[in-house]
């Protein structure tokens, strides 16, 4: 599944094969590259549907299909080569899968920080997390807030996502508070907000002793699930004690893994050689019930990151006349 630009590799063609076929031959066969049919050249076709040509039958296959199966592979794909009038050769490289924050094993303050592998990550630069994310900010009226409490909140980089969506004006009129433990990520956040955000070097466990005021809008991206937070009973109180009566709440739950500069998807649990996502559906339909019990209206969105974004539900007031 890998390959070796520098290294002289074996060369597979596929035809008819089935994907399940190739599955099995490249995670068998390392430093190989595969010559297939070139999707541009029956644009309007299924994955699965025989093409012919030149007396040659092709099974169909998009370069989203190739891109999936190098991410299953932990693999980059490389550029496409054209070899011929209708097919392709495609190479993989193999990820440096030691290359991740979550194999660091750094001070408890700055695994997320400066110098860490997980300052090289840039989510939004990521499509499937800054749209999802901008669809959830537009889902609770980011534009109709006046402050905004991120826990987690690192360099703030989602609040460099909602200064692109709002005018500079009604940037500058937000409140913005950010909290993480994180001295240097902490120091990079004040520098790139320094006029209406307030940041807080502090842990999450101990929020009562910061005296926060209640909140329009509580963000918080792939932080409460932290081993070191009891979960349940955090999310309880942030809901109860920091949002304001028609306050919204925007969760990131990861739904994906950093492995040599990529965002790789499914959620992995220990003990557990690959995705599992039973702790990750137990946590948000947790706080999906218990939101709907508060009468808030929850939207679940996202694929890599799944984003649970909850608007209080206000009722009209019947001014009919009798």
């Amino acid at each position: 599944m890998a390959i070796i630009s520098k290294t002289k590799f074996q060369m597979k063609k596929f035809t008819h094969e089935s994907m399940q076929d190739i599955l099995i031959y490249l995670k068998a066969n390392t430093n190989c590259s595969i010559e297939v049919l070139n999707p541009d050249s029956a644009l309007e076709a299924h994955a699965g549907e025989l093409i012919e040509k030149e007396g040659i039958i092709y099974v169909y296959r998009s370069y989203k299909a190739w891109n999936d199966l190098a991410e299953l592979l932990f693999c980059k794909l490389l550029t496409p080569k054209i070899v011929s009038t209708y097919t392709i050769v495609l190479s993989f490289h193999e990820l440096n899968l030691e290359q991740s924050f979550h194999n660091e094993k750094k001070l408890k303050e700055e695994k997320y920080g400066q110098a860490s592998s997980f300052s090289l990550i840039n989510k939004n630069e990521e499509p499937s997390y800054i749209n999802a994310y901008v669809e959830a900010l537009k889902n609770v009226k980011v534009h109709s807030r006046k402050n905004i409490l991120n826990l987690g909140v690192n360099r703030a980089d989602e609040f460099e996502v909602i200064s692109k969506l709002l005018s500079k004006e009604d940037f500058d009129k937000l409140k913005l508070v950010g909290v993480d433990f994180c001295p240097s990520a902490i120091q990079i956040a004040r520098e790139r907000f320094p006029s209406n955000a307030v940041f807080h070097t502090h842990d999450i466990n101990d929020l009562k002793s910061l005296n926060l005021e209640k909140t329009d809008l509580l963000i918080s991206i792939g932080t409460l699930q932290s081993s070191s937070l009891n979960f349940k009973l955090l999310f309880m109180s942030l809901v109860q004690e920091y949002l304001n009566k028609d306050g919204s709440i925007i969760l990131g739950f990861p739904n994906c893994r950093w492995m040599g500069g990529e965002m790789i998807f499914g959620a992995k649990a220990k003990n557990y050689s690959y995705s599992e996502m039973s702790v990750l559906h137990k946590d948000i339909y947790f706080c999906k019930k218990y939101l709907q019990q508060k009468k808030f209206r929850v939207t679940l969105t996202g694929k890599n990151y799944i984003f649970l974004s909850a608007t209080k539900i206000i009722k009209e007031q019947n001014t009919a006349s009798i």
